[in-house]
């Protein structure tokens, strides 16, 4: 493993290098940094090149700043932006073709990634994320969270809200997992939650991306999941031309975490194929 740092748009910008062979990259999503993963790291890294960054504002990379040379605002950060920040990190490893798996917001800057740069992706999946806009009454649930953070910090927000993203248990103490993934959450600063958030309402429907991108398109569907509820999932699997579609029946909005060797199994699949 070979830990790696950019400096994009004054930020720093932390990533790993892992494995060698077909390049892959892992984005992350709300509230986790690139040890979210390991495991499929672990499982990968003797099969592929694996590019794993934190996303600006996670991890050990600094937050996206959005100021141009000069100090002046260059606009309302979106998922454009951190696509940008990965375009610069395949640029830097001399990359020009990948397959790009993202987790919840790392599927939304997939797509934004898609969108801005479909001849950089052989494949791409959809991992507990979806190409659809958010609705207001999302957008109303989003606003009431960036309030919550606002007057509570990020960890007592992160606190309340990830264990709503794994399956509804038998009631018995939350496990180590869950409350190793709860404690990360003092690494997050309030204003890089809050620029996620207003990238989230602010993102565009993407369902066309689905439509016409003419590489397969994996999905990855936890049944349980409350995040991207799972009729919503399923809606946007036949719009592409070649899905490869996979539900997991025991997970919610973690399967990577929940039904780990599965998502292993299922990613190295799709890239094989």
């Amino acid at each position: 493993m070979i830990p790696k740092t950019i400096t994009y748009n004054s930020s720093s910008i932390f990533y790993r290098v892992i494995g060698k062979g077909k390049p892959i990259v892992l984005l992350h999503g709300f509230g986790e940094d690139g040890e979210i993963w390991n495991n499929q790291v672990e499982y990968l890294k003797d099969h592929f090149l694996l590019i794993v960054p934190d996303l600006p504002g996670s991890g050990k990379s600094e937050l996206y700043s959005g100021q141009l040379a000069g100090g002046s605002l260059q606009r309302e950060v979106g998922m454009e932006d951190y696509a940008d920040v990965v375009k610069a990190i395949l640029n830097e490893e001399k990359i020009a073709e990948c397959i790009m798996l993202g987790h919840s917001l790392g599927g939304y800057i997939t797509l934004a990634f898609a969108e801005k740069y479909p001849a950089a992706l052989n494949g791409f999946g959809l991992v507990h994320s979806s190409a659809f806009a958010d609705s207001e009454e999302k957008k109303a649930a989003r606003r009431k969270s960036i309030d919550f953070i606002k007057a509570n910090g990020a960890y007592e927000f992160l606190k309340t809200s990830i264990p709503g993203l794994f399956k509804v248990s038998d009631g018995s103490e939350p496990s180590d997992t869950l409350n190793a993934l709860v404690e990360k959450g003092r690494n997050f600063t309030p204003e890089a939650l809050i620029q996620y958030y207003q990238a989230m309402i602010a993102r565009p429907g993407r369902t066309q991306i689905l439509k016409t991108f003419p590489g397969p398109i994996l999905f990855i569907i936890g049944e349980h999941d409350i995040a991207v509820p799972f009729p919503q999932s399923l809606q946007q699997c036949y719009l592409p031309a070649i899905s490869h579609v996979h539900i997991l029946r025991n997970s919610a909005h973690m399967g990577m975490l929940e039904e780990t060797g599965k998502v292993d199994e299922i990613m190295k699949t799709f890239i094989s194929s």
